[in-house]
């Protein structure tokens, strides 16, 4: 009998976990919405969801509509039922999502008016230029000797020399040795954040040295910065909130511009990266570590149970680590506060 019943114990707790890892619509969710300029995705998937991170699971393209993954402002949302379960659909495109006819042969989409899922101007200089790399990476790339004026600090417009192999013709960003990454649990190195300073291309070779001709400078470049060759990767603008596939635990390691406070739309870096399973979109809570406190009687110091704080993004992933962009901050957030599972 005690059998039976932790057997019926363990499938009704299953059971309870499942039912609570699925969508919940908000008790004042809207039937209808209409979309507006400044809305991103994830302030209109919480208007509708509790967990807003379940956003793909309610959504429904309708084949209906033009470009029915895209949401534009004055589109008008609509909450249907469709085999008893709830979406969410775009029941009628706004001015600004209809496709404009220029000719009988020719139509154009203002794709670029689309909403983003989370404030692109928050992200966009972590998605294009910033980049995490290893020791290896770091110390073989081609670095800057001097600028060809004879300067030692030069900006855009300027050319460079730089020794090292290098592409002819070839593209490169130029950037500085920034904070190391290293696990604070297990002390494991997890990369360098490489400092974006600038874009150049090689025109010119001679031996080992390179001619490189700036074409836009975020800062001064000095001498020893490093050459990084531009990524050839596709840059994802258009990510949906999403619920890690995988149980994860980890650490908020860095705040990128060093802020001693984090609050909503700062970016963090993680200790968890694609060999834990994280994607981009992938919608994680970050939990405030529990404070200390001495047992009245007893004397001991206990450690208090973590306190659910707030909620980041994952915008951008590598090996180890990960950028996320906070979304909600419910108090002010610290480096080493947790991250799990939402």
């Amino acid at each position: 009998m005690r059998k039976l019943l932790s057997f019926v114990f363990v499938v009704m707790l299953t059971l309870s976990q499942f039912a609570l890892a699925a969508p919940e619509l908000r008790d004042d969710h809207p039937d209808r919405y209409t979309v507006v300029k400044g809305d991103t995705l994830w302030d209109i998937s919480s208007r509708f969801l509790r967990n807003p991170w379940y956003w793909p699971e309610i959504w429904y393209v309708n084949p209906q509509i033009e470009n029915p993954h895209l949401i534009f402002p004055g589109d008008v949302l609509a909450l249907v039922y469709i085999d008893g379960r709830p979406h969410v659909t775009i029941a009628q495109r706004g001015d600004i999502g209809r496709t404009v006819k220029l000719s009988p042969k020719k139509r154009i989409t203002p794709l670029e008016s689309a909403i983003p899922a989370i404030p692109l101007e928050a992200i966009y200089p972590f998605l294009t230029d910033s980049r995490v790399v290893t020791e290896e990476e770091l110390n073989q790339a081609p670095y800057v000797l001097l600028g060809k004026k004879g300067n030692l600090i030069v900006g855009a417009g300027d050319q460079v020399y730089a020794r090292g192999d290098a592409v002819l013709e070839a593209s490169y960003g130029i950037y500085r040795r920034d904070d190391v990454y290293v696990d604070p649990d297990t002390k494991e190195f997890l990369g360098i954040q490489a400092r974006s300073i600038a874009v150049g291309k090689i025109i010119a070779q001679e031996d080992d040295v390179q001619t490189v001709q700036i074409r836009r400078s975020n800062e001064e470049i000095r001498q020893g910065d490093r050459l990084l060759q531009e990524e050839d990767r596709e840059i994802n603008s258009t990510f949906y909130p999403s619920n890690p596939e995988g149980d994860i635990h980890g650490k908020m390691i860095s705040v990128i511009d060093g802020v001693s406070q984090i609050g909503q739309y700062d970016v963090v870096v993680i200790n968890r990266g694609e060999r834990e399973g994280l994607k981009v979109g992938n919608v994680l809570a970050v939990y405030k570590a529990g404070e200390q406190v001495r047992d009245p009687y007893t004397k001991e110091i206990l450690l208090l149970p973590s306190d659910r704080a707030g909620l980041l993004m994952v915008f951008r992933t590598f090996e180890k680590v990960s950028y996320g962009l906070i979304l909600k901050a419910e108090r002010p957030l610290a480096i080493m506060d947790e991250v799990r599972n939402p």
